[in-house]
């Protein structure tokens, strides 16, 4: 989930606790500890990941790879995966709903 060889930091295992808090309104989210970084998961699906370094991706497709482009998200190499632009991070609302569109992509 990090760059090769990277370790798994306490920066990351936190931001993966606080975003599951975060998401918590999704019964059912949970994170695994994967490559130096932690998967999402709902219903055993990975629908996002966190990096070593703590910076949060959920899934793409072309149903929404537009909205996270559009609003400053980065791809994460060449996983279907793009970063959470901070203005949907800091809205409850708006990460729940682009959250449940990665889970129904992961699906």
């Amino acid at each position: 989930m990090g760059i090769k060889g990277d370790k798994l930091t306490q920066d990351a295992t936190l931001a993966a606790e606080e975003l599951v808090e975060k998401l918590s309104a999704i019964e059912g989210i949970t994170s695994k500890k994967m490559f130096g970084g932690h998967g999402l998961f709902h219903a055993d699906k990975m629908f996002g990941l966190m990096n070593s370094q703590g910076e949060a991706y959920l899934k793409v497709d072309q149903s929404n790879r537009a909205d996270f482009e559009q609003a400053g998200g980065h791809q994460h190499g060449k996983m279907p995966y793009f970063s959470i632009p901070v203005d949907v991070r800091d809205d409850q609302d708006l990460l729940i709903e682009w959250a449940n569109k990665s889970i129904t992509i992961s699906k």
